[in-house]
């Protein structure tokens, strides 16, 4: 039940916040982890999402269906691919990022003024995290949670606001 509740706040606060500040010049970055993968064999390193994970995209979905996304970014894997499909909707293009070679004032710079979304690794969405607020704030994602979600919000050079939440 409490779930259910922070759930709800959350969403209506999130929803409510993108709402108050659409219309002005900030950007808005949402980051997730992808969802939950298959793990039968420990050698292959694209694997697709399990049972749990269609469930989870399906969650994350439904969580972003009132929300007015601008762009979506993707690593190029299944998993990340089969998180952010059913919320592009076929009517978003999802763009490939590599997390590795991205360059984030770019980033900002390219979605300013934007709503954007950022599906990534347990390894990767933390550091994304942290490199767009310029920061050391995040840590790694422990290998068994598909649930963060990091939200930032860019509104000048210096007003950030950014906060951590957990989405079941």
């Amino acid at each position: 039940m409490n779930k259910i509740i922070i759930s709800f706040f959350l969403f209506f606060f999130i929803n409510s916040y993108s709402q108050s500040i659409e219309d002005s010049n900030c950007t808005s970055i949402y980051l997730i982890r992808h969802a939950e993968k298959v793990r039968e064999n420990k050698n292959d390193k694209n694997p697709h999402l399990n049972y749990k994970g269609l469930i989870r995209a399906e969650k994350w979905n439904n969580f972003f269906k009132n929300i007015k996304l601008d762009a979506i970014y993707s690593t190029n894997y299944f998993r990340t691919l089969e998180t952010v499909n059913p919320i592009s909707k076929d009517n978003l293009e999802i763009q490939i990022y590599n997390p590795f070679v991205i360059n984030y004032k770019e980033f900002i710079e390219t979605n300013k003024g934007k709503t954007v979304l950022v599906v990534g690794h347990s390894n990767t969405i933390p550091t994304f995290t942290n490199e767009l607020l310029e920061e050391d704030f995040y840590k790694d994602i422990e290998d068994d949670n598909n649930s963060n979600l990091y939200f930032i919000n860019i509104c000048n050079e210096q007003d950030f606001f950014h906060a951590l939440y957990y989405v079941n």
